[in-house]
């Protein structure tokens, strides 16, 4: 039963974050906090210093005659739009000017999480069922590492696995940041859609990458591992592995229904020979199983040439069987670790597999993180130095496929990386430098 002036009155004093809140509570509240007068003075008062006529004196008619103006000739919302925009434009500025410093180690974001912190970042999944009702999962277990961030969802109210249509992953951020106050779960968000899965049919459709005595893991493309109660069919944790090559822009500058889509690469003029082929690549690499490191490395001046372009795919050897200078030992007991509110297990011979690949000039040229499975190969260890059963891990996606071998000692109770080959797409490539090979 108030008057709408007496309201308009009181919702001149609220911050942006609460009048987006009220607008919230009903149709007429929500008419009201649009108030073109109100915004339009949120909106001059955040170009401060540049534009100070809402607080000069001296300037008191231009005030009262351009408000008229803007106020009356926009519809309602207008500067509550433009508000949102400018603050929104500023805030994304602001964390891409982080990232803009580069690690020499990986050739990647340096201040990601200091950039993380300052946009209020953080991630869900939102499970549809197939009723069209969603169930909301925060609250995440995070566990950074050189080159990517490991997310652990876990809870005791999953629904059943059967009625489920679909899992999306979001980045979600404070729509009004306010690096003076923690974010607010409760306010006006920004959502950016990072991935879609569905999970019709999951596990006779996905890959199954392990398993111990209470679940059993199954991959989803990209990125993403769902553990499933081995005595019942539901969900007991998700686990996503986001790269930080492109992280916050997929986090961040993505819509709530549309991925972001980074820009093409714009190829150096003379930069690639076809009958030279690659040069001077290099690489990262960290396996692990979320909480353990098993093993970090970096390898220079990766090469190859005309004769290492066969099916679709260029060969870059990292590790060969012959040079057993470059033979790796793995640190510790290859598993992925999970947890939830009761139980804790680890699922061995599987591990989390960051690859980061420089082009010559040090910039990302293929980057992903994602969970890879071990099995025992039928052939025997020929190698003098090592006499064991070797093991493989394949990774394969549309820019490539790596190839690992392992090989088992049983006395010192340790894997060997024996061998590590790339086969980089001749899609990817010919994208990347313009040319045809």
């Amino acid at each position: 039963s108030m008057p709408s002036e007496m309201l308009l009155k009181i919702f001149s004093y609220l911050d942006a974050v609460s009048l987006l809140s009220v607008g919230c509570v009903n149709k007429r509240f929500y008419e009201l906090a649009n108030d073109n007068g109100i915004w339009l003075k949120l909106y001059s008062s955040s170009l401060q210093p540049k534009w100070t006529i809402w607080r000069m004196k001296s300037k008191q008619t231009e005030t009262v005659s351009l408000g008229c103006a803007a106020v009356h000739d926009k519809k309602p919302g207008y500067w509550k739009k433009e508000y949102i925009f400018k603050q929104t434009s500023a805030f994304k500025t602001r964390v891409m000017r982080l990232v803009k410093l580069l690690d020499p180690y990986t050739g990647l974001p340096c201040k990601n999480k200091e950039a993380m912190k300052v946009s209020g970042l953080s991630w869900i999944i939102v499970l549809k069922d197939k009723n069209g009702k969603e169930h909301v999962i925060e609250k995440p277990n995070l566990s950074f590492k050189d080159t990517s961030v490991t997310i652990l969802w876990y809870g005791t109210n999953w629904p059943c696995l059967d009625i489920l249509a679909t899992l999306k992953l979001f980045g979600v951020t404070p729509l009004l940041p306010d690096q003076s106050r923690p974010p607010n779960k409760t306010g006006p968000r920004r959502f950016s859609l990072i991935a879609e899965y569905h999970l019709a049919n999951l596990t006779e459709s996905s890959v199954a990458v392990g398993a111990d005595e209470l679940v059993q893991l199954f991959s989803l493309s990209p990125g993403l591992l769902v553990g499933i109660w081995k005595e019942k069919n539901e969900i007991a944790f998700v686990m996503a592995s986001l790269h930080y090559n492109q992280l916050l822009e997929r986090s961040i500058l993505g819509s709530a229904t549309v991925q972001y889509a980074p820009p093409p690469n714009k190829p150096l003029l003379d930069d690639i020979d076809p009958e030279y082929g690659l040069h001077d690549y290099s690489l990262h690499l960290d396996l692990h199983g979320r909480s353990c490191m098993y093993l970090c490395g970096s390898f220079k001046g990766l090469f190859c040439r005309k004769g290492d372009i066969e099916n679709g795919y260029l060969r870059l050897t990292v590790v060969s069987l012959k040079d057993n200078r470059k033979h790796l030992p793995i640190i510790g007991t290859l598993g992925i670790c999970w947890e939830t509110d009761v139980f804790k297990g680890n699922v061995k011979d599987c591990f989390v597999m960051d690859l980061t690949l420089l082009d010559e000039t040090g910039k990302p040229f293929w980057c992903f993180s994602a969970p890879v499975y071990m099995e025992l190969s039928s052939k025997a260890s020929g190698l003098y130095d090592y006499m064991g059963h070797i093991y493989t891990a394949d990774y394969v996606d549309s820019e490539g496929k790596v190839c690992v071998e392992f090989v088992w000692l049983e006395e010192t109770k340790e894997y060997i990386t024996v061998s590590l080959v790339l086969y980089v797409s001749t899609k990817k490539v010919n994208s990347w430098y313009g040319t045809n090979y």
